[in-house]
């Protein structure tokens, strides 16, 4: 292990892997689909360390584990690096989190009445909402090119537990 596509992993390729996911994990919020753009733009298209369709696999597989943008940006370290990316990754993408909770907890009462605080969360919001709105048409445009566009498997199974109360496992 340890080595990728291009070769063995270098320190400089780590190096890249911390800085990248410690700049992702930092400045996105919302959850593990307003990463997708950010993993898009520097591992597929700057680095084309991965595949777009290995994006969506690691969106897919992400949502079923806890820490949906951690479990993301740990995929993506260990298909471009391997174990050592993983690490790397992992250490980079939970210490942003860390940090802020950290400081939040310690001035709790400072931050909860704070009016400037409460605009950035709030146009923090409305960015996470446009974010999650350019992956829903960019993942609808993927799907389009590789499923037939009707699949009844989902929307019977919405009917059935909306309608029916047939419990979703069924």
């Amino acid at each position: 292990k340890g080595s990728t596509a291009y070769g063995k992993t270098t320190l400089r390729q780590l190096a890249w892997l911390f800085c990248i996911n410690l700049f992702i994990s930092a400045f996105t919020f919302g959850g593990g689909y307003v990463v997708i753009p950010m993993i898009r733009k520097y591992f597929v298209q700057k680095k084309h360390f991965l595949t777009e369709e290995e994006v969506m696999e690691l969106a897919a597989i992400s949502q079923s584990s806890p820490g949906a943008i951690a479990s993301i940006l740990v995929s993506g370290g260990n298909k471009t690096a391997g174990l050592p990316g993983a690490v790397v990754s992992c250490i980079a993408s939970v210490l942003p989190a860390l940090i802020i909770l950290s400081v939040i907890s310690a001035w709790y009462e400072s931050f909860s009445q704070n009016v400037l605080v409460n605009a950035v969360l709030k146009g923090m919001e409305a960015g996470a909402a446009a974010l999650i709105a350019d992956l829903i048409l960019d993942m609808v445009q993927v799907i389009k090119n590789e499923k037939p566009p009707f699949n009844s498997n989902g929307p019977a199974a919405f009917a059935a537990s909306f309608f029916l109360n047939l419990n979703v496992a069924l």
